[in-house]
């Protein structure tokens, strides 16, 4: 690569609708336009994970995520360099975890709760976007994304937006709320805003976006 990548990132609270929000971008895209790597492949070993009061794995603390790889694996892709790292799947024991490949693009995405939280994460992004939502849906969207994606149970899921969730939310994600260049509410649809970061982000490979 002769230029170096443009690096967004995009973060909000668990449930806030950034994974909607990232296909539909990553399909108005050419392959080899963009890159998508996200936090959720950088979580450390369950046997790392931290514990509750309850002796119940805790996820959603900092700690779960080993930062050091992951901003090494954002250079790497900088720097023109492809990189791999295997899937990460929870405790959800029917999913079989994948390499993945992550190839240098002109655009790269950064994805994830803690992205602006965390120095070495936030201080290689260009752009930063941070998508919001009510508490309401926020629970809502967690429900079928846990259950479906990472095998829990609703009184799981309900544990886990009380303990663990929402106090992460309020001490780690929303004091960086403002550190965003963009904030787009999505309570309704971010239509207006993905068509704004789609038009500004192909200016950035020279393409038109796809019909």
């Amino acid at each position: 690569m002769n230029q170096r990548p443009y690096i967004v990132g995009i973060t909000g609270g668990s449930g806030s609708g950034k994974t909607l929000f990232l296909r539909h971008l990553m399909e108005a895209f050419h392959p080899g336009e963009i890159c998508l790597i996200s936090q959720d492949n950088y979580y450390r070993p369950r046997t790392q994970q931290p514990l509750d009061e309850n002796g119940v794995h805790n996820f959603d603390l900092p700690g779960s995520i080993d930062f050091e790889l992951y901003a090494s694996h954002i250079k790497s892709l900088r720097d023109g360099h492809r990189v791999q790292k295997q899937e990460y799947t929870f405790n959800n024991q029917a999913a079989t975890p994948r390499v993945l490949a992550f190839n240098p693009a002109p655009v790269i995405v950064v994805e994830g709760i803690f992205v602006f939280y965390a120095t070495e994460i936030a201080r290689l992004l260009d752009l930063k976007f941070f998508i919001d939502a009510t508490s309401h849906l926020i629970l809502n969207r967690r429900i079928v994304r846990e259950r479906d994606e990472r095998g829990y149970d609703l009184a799981d899921v309900l544990y886990r937006y009380e303990k663990h969730v929402m106090p992460t939310y309020q001490k780690y994600i929303a004091p960086h709320k403002y550190d965003a260049d963009v904030i787009i509410p999505n309570t309704n649809h971010f239509t207006n805003a993905l068509q704004m970061l789609t038009a500004f982000l192909k200016s950035k490979v020279g393409g038109k976006v796809k019909n």
